[in-house]
């Protein structure tokens, strides 16, 4: 039976008996009381030091010296054979990017985590740029603890372009060579139709017509989440998220048979996690399933047709 706990007072440390835990407190402060090597599975979108609404924007060395601390405390609580998986962006300074990916990757490496993959999350819609290309891609960074680590691929394949395909020469002259439950999804991700056939996955970020849009401004998809949780878990293990926000990372745990637990600083964003979590229990919480089309404009549409001031 899924036990939620209330992230206003009722209880603010780790309970091995719960089954989702949301704290609503400094992450440092979570962290401290979470059992050493009982995690498997960290997933985050930590803040970008953008300004945005629930951060104090401060310099790239303060931001990067705070989250190095949290790191440590991540490597602590993770099993030998745990994963994480840290999803950034990009910080802008008086319009110079860095890109928070490479200078995080000095931080676990130091730490004592492997990089096992880069993935890129490529999505379709974002803010428009006028003095540069526009971004459309944030990326994943997944480290493991050890070199002995949980990867389970099956849940994640994606069809075969060409199942067909079959051995040309050796032993197996003439048999399928492709695995009848598809291939490796590859390290570049976007969800769409076609991407069953090239497994080039494209998965949309949550903008305003998104069925898991909530009041915070850079909401995590579920399905991001869920594509990790299958493939770096077995069921009924521990899926931690410091960063929580609105409960993504919980959710996508808990509808896959996993334990989980989160923090969140901001209480109104506690509070629609804890309700979106209570509406997962019911079954009545929206979610785009993993693999679901984008919609595509039909060209009849207004807003797909070229107007007609641009034909002139």
């Amino acid at each position: 039976m899924t036990k939620l706990i209330s992230p206003w007072g009722i209880k603010k440390r780790f309970d091995k008996n719960a089954t989702i835990i949301l704290f609503n407190g400094d992450a440092n402060e979570f962290l401290t009381s979470i059992p050493q090597r009982s995690v498997s599975l960290v997933v985050t979108s930590p803040p970008y030091n953008i300004g945005k609404e629930y951060e104090k924007r401060i310099s790239l060395e303060s931001y990067l010296a705070f989250h190095t601390k949290i790191i440590a405390k991540l490597h602590d609580v993770l099993r030998d054979d745990g994963n994480i998986c840290w999803q950034v962006g990009n910080y802008i300074e008086d319009g110079e990017l860095f890109p928070l990916d490479i200078q995080f990757y000095n931080i676990f490496k130091t730490i004592g985590f492997k990089l096992r993959n880069r993935i890129i999350w490529h999505y379709r819609h974002g803010l428009h740029a006028s003095k540069k290309f526009s971004g459309r891609y944030e990326t994943l960074l997944w480290f493991t603890k050890s070199d002995k680590y949980v990867f389970n691929l099956d849940p994640i394949r994606v069809p075969s372009k060409y199942p067909g395909k079959r051995h040309y020469k050796g032993e197996k002259r003439g048999e399928p060579s492709g695995n009848p439950n598809g291939k490796n999804p590859s390290d570049v991700w976007e969800t769409i139709i076609k991407d069953w056939r090239t497994a080039f996955w494209d998965i949309p970020n949550v903008k305003a017509n998104h069925p898991e849009k909530t009041i915070q401004p850079c909401q995590f998809p579920v399905e991001l989440v869920e594509r990790c949780v299958l493939a770096l878990t077995k069921p009924r293990q521990w899926v931690l998220d410091p960063f929580a926000g609105v409960g993504s990372t919980l959710i996508a745990a808990a509808k896959n048979n996993r334990r989980t637990l989160g923090s969140e600083k901001e209480r109104k964003y506690c509070e629609v996690a804890f309700d979106r979590l209570k509406r997962l229990k019911k079954g009545t919480l929206k979610l785009r399933s993993i693999g679901k089309p984008i919609h595509q404009p039909n060209v009849n549409e207004k807003v797909a047709k070229v107007p007609e001031e641009w034909q002139k």
